[in-house]
Formats: C-alpha cells, structure tokens, sequence
C-alpha cells in the first residue's frame, strides 16, 4: 500500500492506496510470504484463524473470544472461500457493511469451525486446498454470495 495512505480497514478491488505491484503481489497472495518469519519465530501457524483487525474482534468479542485462543494462521478455511474477497466487496455500494454485516460472520462460523476440529490431517487438507485456490480464479463462496445494497 502506498505510504501514509488513510481509509478503511478493508480494502476493495480498485482501491487506490495499492500500488500497482502491491495489487500483483495481492493477486498472487506473495503478499503472504513475509508472514513466514512470524511463523518462524513461533507467532504464527501455518493454518489457524486469520488476525483481523481490532475494531472487528471489539465489534464481535464474544465470538472472538474462543478464536482468539488459537495460534493465528497464514491460511484458514475463510482464505479459501472468501479468495477474491476484494472483488466481492467492489460490487457492493456499501462495502464497510457488506464486510462487517455479511462476510465476517460467516468467516467467523469458518473458524469457529476449525477451532472446534482442528486436527493434523484437516491442516493438511486446508494448506492443499489453499495451494489449489492460489491457482484457481475462483473457488470461493463469493459466487453465491449476493452483495447487499
């Protein structure tokens, strides 16, 4: 993103702020790799809940609460379905809402899910079923999802 830029927590397909190799670096998600080192010095996982930003995990603290006991992650159950979440929230005319309203709840009913089940061989299963969608254009729940507004 490009320095000293200002605006909202969430970004959208267009957004200004990326910079044209940040939007490449997105689109390919290498803008992942620098999370390795926190991986590396034990911060985070390779599969666990996404971090959001502190606003939401206020916003929704009681469903965070259980979340937050686990290790973050670089990929999650919500990577994979929600890959080209920047698209999504470009077709809605409220964006900030469609993300707080719609698609947080249901990444937060993705971790929940995996906190309750979080097992070896289903890692496994998320970091290749994440390896696939890095090279998929779409294999997400997006497609079915309707935006609001």
């Amino acid at each position: 993103m490009r320095l000293n830029s200002s605006g909202p927590s969430i970004t959208v397909a267009g957004d200004d702020r990326i910079t044209r190799l940040g939007r490449l670096l997105r689109n390919a998600k290498l803008d992942e790799i620098p999370q390795f080192w926190n991986v590396l010095r034990g911060e985070m996982s390779l599969v666990g809940p996404r971090p959001e930003v502190p606003e939401y995990v206020d916003e929704y603290k009681e469903r965070y609460r259980n979340i937050l006991k686990v290790r973050p992650g670089i990929t999650d159950l919500a990577s994979i379905y929600f890959r080209n979440e920047e698209d999504l929230l470009a077709k809605s005319s409220d964006p900030l809402r469609e993300y707080r309203d719609r698609i947080l709840p249901l990444k937060l009913d993705l971790a929940d899910t995996y906190v309750q089940s979080r097992s070896m061989c289903g890692d496994m299963a998320i970091l290749a079923r994440t390896s696939i969608a890095i090279f998929l254009k779409r294999d997400s729940i997006e497609e079915r999802m309707t935006p609001t507004g």
